[in-house]
């Protein structure tokens, strides 16, 4: 297994704020599938709103906001990230740091409870009843983003990507971030931070993109999220569209394992967090995946004239996310997971 090289340094551009697909649920249900495709086909990002989540992510962010208020020591109860737990700065196994705090966890309620149930001075019975309900309003609404996503695709088989998270051991997981303003976390340093075009602003979450099928984020009215485009005309230049903060809405980025899936026709959106310097951030992630021994591997629908040959090989989740933890933050993952020639031929069915 050859594992692939850092990114080159490149020039990050800042552009201007501009306009996201935006899809609203209220919309006629062909409308908004369509329109969502095309986003997840240009972008892998979309925005999503009259979701329905809006009092349970409202309860959501108040209990998130109640652990994060908790003394340092309280916090730590939660356990090191390893990687379910509460961190600080260190963001996985291989020497990426970033400037937040944050709580991880397995969407599964039981571990909800016991991780509520570690931690000093929390309400722990009101936390999980108030995360596990924000848990499956969210696994609703991804469940049926995948739907429409399948039948914008014009798959057969609508339910191909959300029956998934039907699977009792589906892996989904849920994280609380919490960004603060100077003076930085502990082990905080200059480092940690990177130029804009008009100065140097701290990073929160480096760039990288989402392992999972999807990811559903809430966040507060504070902006630091940023999406990288898709291509620019020269390879070392970055160019980040800064995405506005709206806490009455959501915002949806297609994952690793969508772009296998659909052979490279969804984007798996590359995506960072900035950190403000005035004002804290907080956001909630909801990351969609399967079980991890369900397999993945491009959909025969999607092997086709205007996305051939096969791109990806077979793979489990497990081994997926394996690769992943090996890996630092910034790299490619699915470079691992390329199709070699005589892989091309051997198109798998699901």
């Amino acid at each position: 297994m050859v594992v692939p090289s850092a990114r080159l340094p490149a020039a990050n551009k800042l552009l201007p704020c501009l306009p996201f697909p935006v899809v609203d649920l209220s919309w006629r249900r062909t409308r908004a599938a369509e329109r969502l495709t095309r986003a997840a086909e240009d972008l892998g990002f979309f925005k999503v709103v009259n979701h329905g989540v809006a009092a349970s992510a409202a309860a959501m962010a108040t209990a998130a906001a109640s652990f994060f208020a908790l003394p340092p020591g309280d916090k730590l109860g939660a356990g090191p990230p390893s990687p379910l737990g509460y961190g600080v700065r260190n963001i996985g196994f291989n020497g990426d740091m970033g400037e937040l705090e944050y709580l991880l966890l397995h969407s599964h309620p039981a571990h909800v409870a016991m991780k509520a149930n570690s931690i000093p001075n929390l309400n722990a019975s009101h936390f999980s009843a108030v995360v596990n309900e924000y848990v499956k309003q969210v696994r609703q609404l991804a469940i049926e983003l995948l739907e429409m996503l399948a039948e914008g695709l014009g798959l057969q088989d609508t339910r191909v990507f959300s029956r998934m998270l039907d699977d009792t051991d589906n892996d989904s997981l849920i994280r609380f971030n919490h960004y603060p303003t100077p003076p930085c976390l502990p082990g905080s340093a200059d480092d940690d931070k990177v130029g804009n075009g008009t100065g140097s602003v701290r990073v929160g979450f480096g760039e990288h993109s989402d392992p999972q099928l999807l990811s559903i984020l809430w966040s507060n009215d504070v902006d630091g999220l940023q999406i990288r485009l898709p291509s620019t005309s020269d390879e070392h230049e970055v160019e980040w569209l800064p995405v506005p903060a709206d806490p009455t809405a959501l915002y949806v980025n297609i994952g690793d394992l969508l772009q296998v899936m659909t052979n490279g026709r969804l984007i798996s959106v590359r995506h960072r967090a900035l950190a403000n310097s005035s004002r804290s951030r907080m956001s909630t992630v909801f990351f969609a995946a399967p079980s991890l021994s369900t397999r993945i591997s491009p959909l025969y629908e999607m092997i086709n004239k205007s996305h051939w040959p096969r791109r990806y090989k077979s793979f489990t989740w497990g081994e997926f996310k394996r690769a992943m933890y090996t890996l630092r933050l910034g790299y490619n993952r699915l470079d691992l997971f390329l199709a070699e020639t005589d892989d091309k031929e051997d198109i798998d069915f699901l």
